[in-house]
C-alpha cells in the first residue's frame, strides 16, 4: 500500500510518457528526455543457466552501464543462476569487478542526470534492441558525461592508451564551454582495459 509502481514496455506498446521504455539487449542512440531502461544478461547467448556460457567482460558491462546512464537510462542486469539458486563463480567474478568499479566511480553514476550531450569521441554502441553482445573498442577520446548538481562527470571509456586526457567539449570555443572552477579525479580503482 502506498508504493509507486512502474510499467515497462517495448517498442510502441504504450503512449509516450505513460510507462518506462525498455530496450532489450541494446540501447538508445541519443539522450531520451524520459527515463528508460535496458535489460540485458551477463551472458551473451542466454537468460538462464546453460552449458558453455559466453560471458560479457566486466569492462563491456561497465561501459554499457556508463553509456546508458549518460542517455538518461538504467541497466537491469540478469544473472543466470544454477538450478539450486547459486550463482556460478565466473558470474560472481564479473559482478565483483563491476562492484569494485562502482565503489570507486559510482559517484558519476548514482543519482546523476544526463548533461547537454552524452558523449565525446568517435565510438558508440550500436542503437536498437538485440545489439549489445559485441565488444566495442573505445579510444582515449571516447568520453561519456553525467551530471549531479553543479558537478559534471567525464567518464573516459578507455584511458589506457595515453597519459594525457583531453575533453574538447569544454573548450572555450565550444558550444558546451563552461566556467570551470575546479577539476578533480575520483579515487583510482578498477580501470577500463
Amino acid at each position: 500500500m502506498g508504493r509507486g509502481v512502474i510499467i515497462n514496455y517495448k517498442y510502441d506498446a504504450f503512449p509516450e510518457g505513460t510507462a518506462v521504455l525498455d530496450v532489450e539487449r541494446g540501447q538508445l542512440g541519443e539522450i531520451r528526455p524520459l527515463f528508460w531502461q535496458t535489460d540485458t544478461s551477463i551472458c551473451r547467448r542466454s537468460w538462464c543457466n546453460i552449458k558453455n556460457h559466453d560471458y560479457k567482460s566486466p569492462e563491456h558491462i561497465i561501459r554499457q552501464l556508463v553509456d546508458i546512464v549518460s542517455k538518461n537510462g538504467c541497466l537491469l542486469l540478469n544473472v543466470a543462476p544454477r538450478a539450486d539458486g547459486t550463482i556460478p563463480e565466473e558470474q560472481q567474478e564479473i559482478l565483483l569487478k563491476i562492484g569494485s568499479w562502482l565503489s570507486h566511480y559510482g559517484e558519476a553514476i548514482y543519482g546523476t542526470r544526463p548533461w547537454v550531450t552524452y558523449k565525446e569521441g568517435p565510438t558508440d554502441f550500436p542503437a536498437g534492441s538485440f545489439v549489445d553482445g559485441q565488444e566495442i573498442e573505445f579510444t582515449s577520446r571516447d568520453i561519456r558525461f553525467t551530471q549531479k548538481g553543479d558537478y559534471l562527470y567525464a567518464i573516459f571509456m578507455n584511458s589506457q592508451e595515453e597519459n594525457q586526457l583531453v575533453i574538447e567539449s569544454l573548450g572555450a570555443d565550444k558550444p558546451y564551454s563552461q566556467d570551470i572552477k575546479d577539476v578533480e579525479f575520483l579515487p583510482q580503482g578498477e580501470k577500463f582495459s
